[in-house]
């Protein structure tokens, strides 16, 4: 129960999240994203085992943008009409302003909250696996993607080395900043040098196991579609429908 959105189906769940965004930016209200936000909040405490230091460290980036849209989107949008609630200055904010400034805060929130319960919940070689058997991906496209995923830490472990090789030749110069950022190009393109051998040599390998791109019906690791997803799916569909209708009886 605790995990269910990490063990729910990757398609399933992407096309999921993106109609929940896609619906979400029709409604300006400030109420709609508002229990959205809430909504997802709920959903991954009790059907996730997210970090939520992780989560945090993710979130408050997003948190200082919504802060930000809210304050200038007070001081500087149009006036418009309607009732003066407080006046700074000579800056009058009116009813509207505020709804308008709380309807892109809370939109920040809910589709930055949306985005993190996807990428914390879902296992990125699965997904691939997800996209290639249901919604038909290239191999080609696929597979790529996930050798450039799996060459990532290679690349962060490679990249530490030829620094501490050239430190060792004494050809790193760390008393500048400046120095540093151009001395880059020198860790840089041995890096990128052996990435691309790397690449040639792991190609080589996945054609001389038969690999041919042509897309393919049977799998060895298989990513089926099952009940709880569909339960899952009506879950988000019903708390989207419940955010969208509760601009109508709430003030």
């Amino acid at each position: 129960m605790r995990a269910s959105l990490h063990r729910m189906n990757p398609s399933v769940k992407f096309v999921i999240v993106m109609i929940c965004m896609l619906s979400l930016a029709f409604f300006f209200d400030p109420w709609t994203p508002l229990v959205f936000w809430f909504s997802i909040m709920v959903m991954q405490i009790f059907l996730s085992n997210i970090s939520w230091k992780n989560w945090t460290l993710l979130m408050l980036p997003f948190v200082i943008a919504a802060f930000g849209y809210l304050w200038t989107t007070l001081l500087f949008a149009e006036s418009g009409t309607g009732t003066v609630l407080w006046s700074i200055g000579s800056v009058d904010i009116t009813e509207s302003q505020l709804n308008h400034a709380l309807s892109l805060s809370f939109r920040v929130l809910a589709f930055s909250s949306l985005s993190l319960l996807f990428a914390l919940t879902t296992d990125p070689i699965i997904f691939i696996r997800s996209l290639m058997q249901q919604l038909k991906l290239s191999p080609k496209i696929a597979y790529g993607i996930m050798v450039g995923y799996q060459f990532l830490p290679l690349l962060k472990d490679e990249f530490i080395q030829v620094q501490q090789v050239q430190k060792l030749r004494g050809l790193s110069d760390d008393s500048n900043v400046f120095k540093r950022l151009i001395g880059l190009r020198r860790v840089l393109i041995p890096m990128l040098s052996g990435a691309v051998r790397k690449a040639e040599r792991v190609a080589f390998a996945m054609e001389a196991r038969g690999f041919t791109g042509e897309p393919r019906k049977v799998f060895y690791h298989e990513v089926p579609i099952e009940k709880k997803d569909f339960i899952l799916a009506f879950l988000f569909i019903c708390v989207l429908l419940i955010s969208c209708i509760s601009s109508l009886w709430l003030p």
